[in-house]
């Protein structure tokens, strides 16, 4: 399986994001995933429009947006003007899934949906087609540095049977206490895009160590969940 890396950007030092960014660029990251919240869905606050904006023009990452937040429908627009490749939405956010995902294709992005821990698969049944993503999320979202949920393992497996039914290509991430000690086991369940926050950006070693560390606990698993 061909493993994808996403530097998560929240965890990142905000003083400096632009050098962050081309840091996990040079590393190998594939993708710079964009964590959006506004304080009701979730309960923190994050970023907007504007940083994606500024962050666009300095690397070649794809940018992988994800919203979570309330009124979804009404920044879509704006953040793939912004320069999004990918947007997320959450389906507990709308009982409209299918026109979230209809509007991101409208704008030429591609379109994913994630869940919540406690959501279930069902949710994505009837929009298989409609996909290019799955996002499984494996802490509840809001914060990074947060503990791995190993029950969700069971669920990144039953999310790879769906996508290898629908015989289409939709990438299958995982967010969430991904580190050296989690990752290869969400690799194993089925998980082909790892979100990482904490443990690539972080004090204790450079983007590339980290980003380094990570990659070889995939390739050469020794510790699992």
């Amino acid at each position: 399986m061909n493993v994808k890396y996403a530097p998560s950007l929240l965890a990142a030092d905000f003083t400096r994001l632009g050098e962050q960014v081309r840091e996990a660029e040079d590393a190998g990251a594939d993708v710079l995933h964009l964590d959006v919240m506004d304080g009701h869905f979730v309960p923190n606050i994050s970023f907007g429009p504007l940083v994606v904006e500024a962050l666009r023009p300095i690397t070649s990452l794809f940018f992988e947006v994800h919203l979570m937040i309330q009124d979804a429908a009404n920044y879509i627009q704006a953040f793939a003007a912004a320069g999004a490749d990918r947007i997320l939405v959450h389906p507990e956010i709308s009982p409209h899934l299918h026109r979230l995902l209809q509007q991101i294709h409208d704008l030429n992005k591609e379109a994913g949906v994630a869940l919540n821990p406690s959501t279930g698969l069902e949710t994505l049944e009837y929009v298989m087609t409609d996909l290019d993503s799955v996002l499984i999320m494996t802490v509840n979202p809001g914060f990074g540095g947060q503990v791995f949920i190993p029950e969700m393992l069971p669920k990144i497996a039953r999310a790879r049977e769906m996508v290898r039914m629908s015989g289409r290509n939709i990438a299958l991430g995982v967010d969430g206490g991904i580190n050296a000690r989690t990752a290869a086991a969400t690799v194993e369940a089925g998980a082909d895009l790892l979100i990482a926050g904490s443990s690539v950006f972080n004090k204790s070693g450079t983007v590339a160590h980290n980003l380094n560390e990570l990659m070889l606990s995939v390739s050469a698993p020794s510790v699992r969940v």
